[in-house]
């Protein structure tokens, strides 16, 4: 099953090259530019196996919201050059993930279920179950780690502890909320609730950009708005579109992201399957169809539309 599990390009002018956990950045003097691979993490790990197609489905993904996005604030995306490649602005990217929930699951529902009442110092209601719709969106910030796991911080401890001016950070809340209500909007239009995503903002010149990839599989969750309603009346689980389905397949075998657990393996049907669910998220999403880009030497066409792009 052919994928792109990862790019060891050297460009003419290139400055610094960085592995993330899906993303192979290579800098130039003002620019970035972006390689969507295949790869997939889950608990801030990245699993043994590249997904078909996942890159070229999130970095389509992306482009196509922040074009959307661009009147609310300004964004780093100048060009696409191929499918899995974004290039555009160099930021000095802020060190906090803005996190914003509009119903309570997953990381939230964990913790709401294990007694807290309290999320990133965000309080929440008692008698609330997994999936309601919370009384209004709220923001949970997290620290934005080059390694290992993200950390649950709050407003008032990214202030005190310096990591965002108070006027940068307002700016950030009300770039988030904005975000957020045209994403729930966009959704619906499509039958999705956007449940929960995150943003990251950077600053160049005095200018706050959003940056990297926004509403995509791995930074938001989806919920069917047709039987969302009824899901929630019989306490079903809903039908969803993010990558939650990968997270629950590997803790019902045994992984968590924690020391000593073992990453299981994917066979090739899984692998297909979850090729499958990205692309239904890609058409569900964005209301396009979804055009398989060639993976007969994936690697050989990005280089030369990145080498193109950069001359």
């Amino acid at each position: 099953m052919n994928s792109i599990p990862e790019t060891n390009f050297q460009f003419p002018g290139q400055t610094a090259f960085y592995k993330g956990k899906v993303r192979d950045v290579y800098s130039f003097e003002n620019r970035l530019v972006m390689v969507a691979t295949d790869r997939i993490s889950a608990f801030d790990v990245i699993l043994p196996r590249a997904i078909p197609y996942k890159g070229q489905v999130l970095n389509q993904i992306a482009a196509h919201f922040l074009t959307a996005t661009a009147d609310i604030v300004p964004n780093w995306l100048q060009e696409v050059p191929d499918p899995n490649v974004s290039m555009g602005i160099k930021c000095n990217a802020y060190p906090v993930e803005m996190v914003v929930r509009g119903y309570l699951a997953g990381h939230a529902w964990r913790e709401y279920s294990a007694g807290k009442r309290s999320v990133c110092g965000v309080s929440l209601p008692d008698g609330l179950k997994e999936n309601d719709k919370l009384p209004q969106p709220i923001i949970t910030p997290t620290t934005k780690a080059h390694e290992g796991h993200d950390e649950d911080i709050s407003r008032e401890e990214i202030l005190s502890q310096g990591l965002v001016s108070q006027d940068e950070y307002e700016h950030l809340e009300r770039y988030t909320l904005a975000l957020f209500n045209r994403g729930t909007e966009m959704a619906a239009d499509q039958g999705l609730i956007l449940v929960d995503t995150k943003y990251e903002f950077g600053e160049l010149d005095g200018t706050i950009y959003l940056i990297d990839e926004i509403h995509t599989p791995d930074s938001s969750r989806y919920f069917y708005k047709d039987v969302y309603d009824e899901n929630q009346r019989l306490n079903q689980p809903q039908k969803q579109l993010s990558k939650e389905f990968v997270r629950e397949w590997l803790i019902q075998n045994g992984f968590q992201g924690k020391e000593g657990q073992t990453v299981p393996v994917m066979d090739d049907d899984r692998i297909q399957m979850i090729s499958e669910r990205y692309i239904e998220l890609f058409e569900k999403v964005s209301g396009k169809k979804f055009q398989k880009n060639n993976l007969d030497n994936p690697l050989q066409r990005i280089e030369k539309a990145i080498l193109r792009a950069i001359a």
